[in-house]
């Protein structure tokens, strides 16, 4: 067999630890985002909003997450969005577009689900590649 994949947990030092979790985990030239919701890295605390407010800070968190990786947004390779409402997609995408070139988009698979946590409406989950 080749070379054993092993999996390490990044550590970014002004990011809460849950303990049911890590927000970053890195294998094999890949980062592991945890789904990233309308919340404060640094406290864990959920903060309230629209769809298009939850949506800029859960892009954020997950910009923030990759550049503490040396990571960047055009990085990502694979987006999965969870949203409680189907009829919020295109406020949603409005947000999400700004993250991205046009034309360098990454795969992109968005299924409505509702979130275990009161008051969110959408989690985004990613796969990047490792610098």
């Amino acid at each position: 067999m080749g070379s054993e994949m092993k999996k390490q947990i990044v550590k970014v030092p002004s990011v809460a630890h849950s303990g049911s979790f890590n927000h970053v985990v890195k294998v094999n030239g890949f980062l592991f985002l945890t789904s990233q919701l309308s919340a404060d890295l640094a406290t864990g605390k959920i903060l309230s909003g629209n769809i298009t407010e939850q949506t800029t800070r859960a892009m954020e968190n997950v910009k923030f997450l990759l550049e503490s990786c040396g990571s960047k947004m055009e990085d990502i390779v694979k987006v999965v969005i969870y949203m409680r409402d189907a009829k919020d997609r295109e406020k949603m995408n409005q947000v999400y577009q700004k993250y991205f070139m046009c034309g360098e988009e990454p795969a992109k698979v968005s299924v409505q689900a509702a979130s275990p946590i009161d008051g969110v409406d959408i989690e985004i989950e990613v796969v990047a590649v490792a610098r």
